[in-house]
């Protein structure tokens, strides 16, 4: 009997059906991988795509409105990252012990998680919801921008526990092999944000506070959803009350991994802030162009991203399971899969700069300083997915260090200095370059990691070929 076959005969451990669940112990890696990467690519990039959603309806209103929805980005991006952080730490604990066996254990790790998610979620509501003005204020909002950024980010924060419980949802969902499911909850999410915001924005006339509360109400679909999942038993792991228990090595190793995940997200909200700062002194058309062109950038990171997320478990399982001959061959497909896309979407959003800006405004001054700064920003795109993957594998490997190095890179050491210095010699020109340069060494950090690691798993395969003789 195979491994995960071994620890699934139990009555409370029996497996999803076929049509939900997909089997990690699939012999094709590629195949697995496609398998479970395109329901994450899909939802992932439908929850791009209502940014996009949320953007077009909201410029309708005008420059300052969609300037206030992007300085408002940031708190997105801030408390996205706590969520992604949980996750990704999550899936890497579950996708670990499903791969050595341990389901109980694995369990116990996502209703920890579970359990762990709401309260910290209510937690940072609270707090920014007190200090809500004067963050808004430190981002640059000026007093033409800062009512309607009230509005947005207020209404936000106030389902933001249900947003971080969905993100932990997904992720250990995805860990046990279910991206289906993730998928389709992500896509009714969007479906009724896109048909909420219309309504809401212009028919009740609630105009950017009605953008996120059709986010807001999105979210509550989706956590219904989660629940029903989890309440059938649906899948592999299983969520009760008896398993919670505040183990100091479960969370440790939760935190281990998801902990740089956090903090590099939390350093991309600051280099937001830094970056909206920087525009704001250009005034509020630059703010607004910069918002278009950090959108954009954030949307085409989502197939990415969610590739990644797709292709953990099958990292995670073979490392938990000492399988590195499987482990070098996932490893290779996701780079040339993920670096073909970042190209080509570098390359279209380069040439096509112009017209996508337009769909984002009808004002010409913010679309010709939108042209450039997207041109700009999307320069160096093509080395994302190598950075991407490389954080993944580490995070699958539980190598807490090194990925934080290589995380931290992009919008934090090598950012914070670029844009603190590079405005102040060349102004707006300046601001752009330092994304771009940023973005091309974090690149070149991570071929240097992601070499090292290749050599790395050859070793190991050989290591363990050697104690099999």
């Amino acid at each position: 009997m195979r491994p995960l076959e071994l620890h699934m005969k139990g009555k409370d451990e029996r497996m999803a059906s076929p049509a939900e669940h997909i089997s990690l112990l699939d012999g094709k890696v590629s195949r697995l991988i496609m398998r479970l990467a395109i329901p994450s690519i899909i939802g992932l990039s439908i929850n791009g795509l209502q940014q996009v959603v949320n953007a077009v309806f909201v410029g309708r209103l005008g420059p300052q409105a969609i300037a206030a929805v992007s300085i408002a980005f940031p708190f997105v991006v801030l408390l996205s990252a706590v969520g992604q952080g949980i996750g990704a730490g999550t899936a890497s604990f579950v996708s670990r012990n499903l791969g050595a066996g341990n389901s109980l254990e694995a369990s116990r790790g996502a209703s920890l998680a579970l359990a762990l998610a709401p309260l910290i979620g209510l937690a940072l509501t609270v707090t920014l919801l007190f200090s809500l003005r004067d963050a808004l204020a430190l981002l640059g909002a000026s007093p033409t921008i800062m009512p309607a950024a009230l509005h947005y980010a207020s209404t936000l924060l106030v389902g933001y526990a249900l947003t971080l419980l969905n993100m932990v949802n997904g992720s250990i969902v995805r860990a046990e092999g279910n991206t289906r499911f993730s998928m389709w909850t992500m896509i009714t999410a969007f479906t009724l944000n896109a048909l909420l915001d219309p309504v809401l924005i212009f028919t009740l006339d609630l105009g950017v506070r009605g953008a996120a509360l059709a986010t807001l109400l999105s979210q509550i679909v989706a956590s219904s959803m989660y629940v029903v999942y989890f309440a059938k038993q649906r899948g592999i792991v299983r969520f009760r009350t008896s398993y919670i228990t505040f183990s100091g090595d479960r969370v440790k190793q939760i935190a281990a991994v998801g902990a740089p995940v956090t903090i590099n997200g939390i350093l991309t909200a600051a280099s937001f802030m830094l970056l909206y700062r920087a525009a704001a002194t250009f005034g509020d058309n630059s703010v607004a162009a910069v918002g278009i062109a950090a959108r954009l950038l954030t949307i085409g990171t989502f197939p990415i991203v969610g590739f990644c997320i797709g292709s953990q478990a099958v990292l995670g399982f073979s490392w938990g399971a000492q399988d590195f001959a499987r482990l070098r061959k996932a490893a290779s497909f996701m780079l040339s899969t993920v670096c073909a896309y970042s190209v080509i979407f570098s390359a279209v959003v380069v040439i096509f700069a112009r017209p996508i800006v337009h769909l984002f405004s009808d004002s010409e001054d913010v679309a010709e300083i939108a042209g450039s700064t997207c041109i700009m920003f999307h320069l160096f795109f093509g080395l994302f997915g190598v950075q991407q993957v490389v954080i993944t594998m580490l995070q699958s490997f539980g190598r807490a260090r090194l990925s934080a190095v290589v995380c931290f890179a992009r919008q934090g050491y090598l950012f914070v200095p670029a844009i603190l210095l590079f405005p102040r010699i060349w102004g707006f020109t300046g601001l752009l370059v330092s994304q771009a340069v940023a973005e091309l060494l974090a690149g070149l950090l991570a071929v240097f990691v992601a070499i090292k690691q290749f050599n790395n798993f050859k070793g190991m395969f050989l290591q363990a070929k050697a104690k099999c003789m």
